[in-house]
């Protein structure tokens, strides 16, 4: 199965335990071998899809803090 082409008809969208009570929620899904993202607001827009490699590197990279939060 190609990443670009995950049928996501099925998904089983969870929230992030880390989403906040003002509604900035992240869900995810495991399809496939795949780990598909999304905004939960925004639940009809393209989700980030990445494989397990790819899912790997950017939790390792959350971990370590790469990845600061965006000031306004």
């Amino acid at each position: 199965m190609d990443k670009y082409r995950v049928d996501l008809a099925d998904a089983e969208w969870r929230k992030s335990t880390k989403s906040s009570a003002n509604g900035g929620c992240v869900e995810f899904a495991q399809v496939g071998g795949y780990v598909a993202i999304r905004d939960s607001q925004n639940p009809d827009r393209e989700p980030l899809i990445f494989d397990a490699n790819e899912w790997d590197c950017f939790l390792d990279g959350a971990g370590k803090g790469e990845f600061p939060v965006p000031t306004a």
